[in-house]
């Protein structure tokens, strides 16, 4: 399991403390020094089964600069990703990886159910 995280980022603590507490292992990714590529975020976007706008911090700071609320609904999803790819601070996060669930943000009802039951 890869969680591509953001350490200052307190949604991610809480993130890996639950995953602790579960007894879960995973290795960890810096979403600013090793920013996910176009190709990597096209991947876990078609095997995740979300909007792509999950996949967006919609309540980071450069999503609100850049006016991407008012700008994603005009961008082919082709465009979303590649603007994704951009800069990690434009990514949801925490993201989960594993070899067949992708999750963004932290649901801990959602994660129980796709990485326990």
């Amino acid at each position: 399991m890869l969680i591509i995280e953001y350490p200052k980022c307190s949604t991610c603590k809480k993130a890996k403390k639950w995953l602790d507490s579960k007894g879960l292992e995973y290795e960890t990714r810096h979403i600013v020094e090793d920013n996910p590529s176009y190709e990597e975020l096209k991947e876990w976007y078609e095997k995740s089964d979300l909007p792509l706008k999950r996949f967006f911090n919609t309540s980071g700071m450069l999503y609100r600069e850049k006016k991407l609320k008012d700008k994603l609904p005009n961008l082919s999803e082709d465009e979303q990703l590649k603007l994704l790819a951009t800069d990690g601070m434009l990514c949801k996060r925490p993201i989960i990886i594993t070899d067949d669930v992708i999750l963004t943000g932290f649901k801990e009802k959602e994660w129980q159910e796709k990485l326990l039951d």
